[in-house]
């Protein structure tokens, strides 16, 4: 059994504050430390030889990552002997092919056992290095870096590393904890706006599976958090530190998904498989925006969650300025055809995870994920279709 979690913040961990994290905050999460620290970026040689000692190091990154900060960390290292490997930014490259070319890479390279994988970028790189350090040699130690916000808040935490197939997202991974996790909120500065409201739609979940008070936060700075200085404000402080305590909170509890941690999940049976036949075009978190929205109709139609719980969600959601209804060039039949392959599917019943109400989740009772039927699953798809 785990220990309990250790939350060290320093003074009030940023929150009432001009810059958005001043002083490290970290965070004790099955057996490794996240530290959040604006200039941590500048640390990633020291904590990795301190969280995983290695006699090599190998960065993987994507091309745009790599462009921006690949040389700030290599240079950290010194004469060291750093290898740096690279894949084509977007979900449709975090595949079985680019999982086999950054293997093969590192044989090429040398890399032994004795080596460790520092994963620098979004979701899709820490996803995809993840694995690659779960399967090379039997397994070596890797240090999560995140770039983008989502995996700030989310992707990086938990352990969970994964490519994708064609028959779904996420169906090819492991479980394997990385000896830490670094996130420095200072390079949100470069990230797209629209890919920092796709983070915000992983917050907003956060909020709805476990925090009313933080979802109203969140409602209520959407302006600050979306300016152009929005990642240095308090309420970005917020943001990172809240949604890291609720997801290490989860993931504490259920580290391998046998329970509780399924309601991470919520937004996601339906969303993947919308991400997914979008052909990418839609990000990772725009999709889950659209799957949250539809699966918080089905919980109020089959009478789980109270009136005004999927509307209330919805009016969060426009105004992050994302999306919340099926795009018409999506077919609804291929949707449920996607969900059915969906990781909580059981005994071929599509599975989900359902809100009672504003920070409360369905389905203690049976394993935190409900059956709510496929002809109502159906019925919300084809009705909430937009442009």
């Amino acid at each position: 059994m785990s220990s309990a979690p250790e939350t060290t913040p320093t003074g009030d961990s940023g929150r009432g504050r001009d810059d958005a994290v001043p002083h490290p905050w970290t965070r004790t999460v099955t057996g490794y430390v996240i530290t959040v620290a604006s200039g941590s970026l500048d640390r990633v040689e020291a904590i990795a030889r301190a969280s995983a000692s290695a006699h090599r190091y190998a960065i993987i990154t994507d091309d745009t990552v790599r462009r921006l900060y690949v040389e700030r960390v290599v240079a950290q290292f010194g004469s060291a002997s750093v290898t740096v490997l690279s894949v084509s930014p977007g979900e449709a490259h975090k595949t079985r092919e680019s999982w086999a070319r950054l293997t093969d890479d590192l044989l090429s390279a040398g890399h032994g056992r004795d080596s460790a994988i520092i994963a620098l970028g979004g979701g899709v790189v820490g996803d995809l290095a993840g694995f690659v350090a779960a399967t090379y040699m039997r397994g070596v130690p890797f240090v999560q870096v995140p770039t983008t916000l989502l995996a700030m808040l989310d992707a990086s935490v938990g352990g969970k590393t994964a490519v994708d197939t064609p028959a779904g997202k996420n169906l090819v991974g492991a479980f394997h904890r990385p000896a830490a996790v670094i996130v420095d909120p200072a390079v949100l500065g470069t990230l797209p706006a629209r890919e920092l409201r796709g983070g915000l739609a992983e917050a907003i979940k956060h909020g709805m599976i476990a925090d009313a008070a933080y979802l109203d936060r969140i409602r209520h700075s959407l302006a600050m958090l979306l300016g152009a200085e929005g990642h240095r404000s308090r309420p970005m402080a917020d943001v990172i530190t809240r949604s890291i305590e609720i997801k290490s909170d989860v993931v504490e509890a259920d580290e391998r998904e046998a329970g509780r941690r399924r309601i991470l999940n919520f937004g996601h049976t339906l969303g993947h498989a919308i991400e997914a036949l979008s052909g990418y075009t839609l990000l990772h978190g725009e999709a889950v925006a659209i799957g949250m929205a539809l699966e918080a109709e089905l919980a109020e139609r089959a009478g789980i969650a109270g009136r005004g719980t999927a509307a209330g969600l919805r009016e969060v959601l426009r105004n992050a300025d994302l999306p919340t209804e099926r795009p018409r060039s999506i077919d609804a039949d291929r949707v449920l055809e996607l969900a059915r392959g969906d990781k909580k599917t059981r005994a071929g019943v599509i599975e989900m995870a359902l809100p009672l109400a504003v920070g409360r989740m369905a389905g203690e009772e049976r394993g935190w994920t409900v059956d709510v039927g496929e002809d109502l699953i159906r019925e919300v798809i084809e009705e909430r279709a937009g442009p």
